[in-house]
């Protein structure tokens, strides 16, 4: 036979393409031709699979070989593709039996020696293998991965010697079993917080609702120590939540561990991150913060020190929670429904309203420096909080009262957050217009509130939808049907960010 055809799949952003290597055996100059639209590491994949062949036993033939990469139009980039590649030249040579490779994906890169490397991606190609009833064979070293897919038959080698040997012998076995999964040890605790209640029920209303927030307040207040914290009050990941967060963090940089399965993420970017960085990009696009955050947390610390056109590209993800990379070559969408936190300093020196009375910045460096973040991105920010200093007392106290935990805090988030869940099915943070005017009326007092408050402070018509979704954030932590005065009351003074009054 001169004519053999391996099942595999490219990577174009989440998606898991099919792709049919089709390898022909033809007379004429010996040498090998890859064509469908290889990138240079698919290009090189040619010297990486004859060495492999070579050194497992097996006869590279001596004829004309062309590797044909359908369709021909899509991309392929990576070395996911060399184990195919191999099989599909000893299948059409007849070194190993075609008939066992059928109904069968593969992907793994091989090195010289003929060793299966583990490739990125593996997730996605096992759920999209299931649903087109295909088996898929992996690298062992991919296997943790490719095992959270549960409806997916997997297939598991370590060496092409070894897997040939298992398809002339017939003993290609399906792994049943998932390998344990490592413990992440212990996360950050709330109640390593000394003091900062109001920041602290501000972290809790942002976990109720899955609210943006952004804390203010002099140099070492604790606003990072907070923004670490807010994950471990999170309600757990659904099973498809960590799926979708599990394949993401497949093809980001580092690749899947196995030891964050069902962790929500935390991001935290340094100030210099480009825009691309953030939203994902590149000629073969690959997500960006905003994305590997999903279903977590995207930190941004000293948020005026960033760029201000990187922090544009937020405006629109926060709003529909996904993003579109668009290159020449290609498009990819990814999602990225995450939970902004941002954290800044009130003034150039950052000592605005201490107690210490250290500042000194005048009145028109501190417009500059708070005029770096744009009022539309303020705009679709939830909650806006001062974080004072922590006094020495409060430190050094020897006898402080215990604080609360995470655990504890979390229990209350989660009843909470499946009251969202029963009433309408998605947090607060996420409903949208229609959605509010059903499930988000104030009684008559707390709509009067409201009206002056947005007259008072000249909110945009934004802003009162956001000030809405945190009152009714409020009302369902105290398990109210409706939204009272108290909770629009309270969800005002976030809009309203102390300037300087610590």
């Amino acid at each position: 036979m001169s004519l053999a055809t391996i099942l595999s799949r490219a990577q174009n952003g989440l998606a898991a393409d099919p792709v049919r290597v089709e390898v022909h055996l033809a007379a004429g100059l010996p040498g090998l031709s890859i064509v469908g639209l290889p990138e240079a590491a698919v290009r090189e994949s040619k010297d990486r699979v004859r060495a492999a062949i070579a050194n497992c036993g097996y006869q590279f033939p001596n004829r004309r070989i062309t590797c044909n990469l359908a369709p021909a139009d899509l991309p392929k980039d990576g070395g996911r593709f060399d184990l195919a590649i191999a099989l599909g030249i000893l299948a059409a040579s007849g070194q190993v039996p075609p008939q066992r490779l059928e109904n069968l994906e593969i992907l793994g890169e091989l090195s010289l020696s003929g060793e299966i490397m583990p490739v990125q991606g593996v997730l996605s190609a096992a759920l999209k293998a299931a649903a087109a009833g295909n088996r898929l064979l992996v690298p062992a070293g991919n296997f943790a991965e490719a095992s959270l897919a549960q409806s997916a038959e997997i297939l598991v080698s370590h060496h092409l010697g070894a897997l040939c040997g298992a398809l002339h012998e017939g003993n290609l076995q399906v792994q049943r079993t998932s390998p344990e999964r490592p413990d992440s040890g212990p996360q950050p605790d709330v109640a390593e917080v000394r003091g900062q209640a109001q920041a602290k029920r501000a972290l809790e209303i942002a976990a109720v609702g899955g609210h943006s927030l952004l804390m203010m307040g002099p140099p070492g207040s604790g606003k990072s120590m907070l923004a670490q914290r807010l994950p471990s009050l999170l309600p757990p990941m659904t099973e498809e939540e960590a799926l979708e967060a599990a394949a993401i963090s497949s093809i980001g940089p580092g690749g899947f561990d196995a030891r964050k399965w069902g962790i929500r993420a935390f991001r935290s970017p340094h100030h210099t991150a480009s825009g691309v960085a953030l939203v994902g990009g590149g000629s073969s696009p690959r997500p960006g913060e905003i994305t590997l955050a999903h279903h977590g947390v995207l930190f941004l610390d000293e948020l005026p020190e960033f760029d201000r056109k990187v922090l544009e590209v937020l405006r629109e993800p926060l709003e529909s929670g996904s993003i579109t990379v668009s290159r020449a070559a290609r498009q990819s969408d990814f999602p990225a429904r995450f939970q902004l936190v941002a954290a800044m300093n009130p003034c150039p020196c950052g000592y605005l309203g201490d107690s210490s009375g250290k500042c000194r910045c005048t009145p028109d460096q501190v417009l500059r420096y708070r005029g770096r973040i744009s009022g539309p991105l303020l705009d679709r920010i939830d909650l806006q909080l001062f974080v004072p200093r922590v006094e020495r007392e409060t430190l050094t106290a020897a006898a402080a009262p215990a604080a609360e935990s995470s655990a504890r805090v979390r229990a209350r988030v989660v009843a909470a957050r499946q009251r969202q869940l029963d009433r309408q099915g998605k947090p607060n943070a996420a409903l949208g217009p229609k959605e509010l005017e059903q499930h988000c009326r104030p009684e008559p007092a707390a709509q009067a509130l409201l009206e002056t408050a947005m007259t008072r402070l000249s909110l945009s018509a934004r802003a009162y939808h956001r000030v809405l979704k945190v009152a009714r954030s409020l009302a369902d932590m105290d398990a109210a049907a409706t939204i009272g005065k108290a909770h629009v009351a309270e969800a005002v003074r976030y809009r309203e960010l102390d300037r300087g009054q610590a």
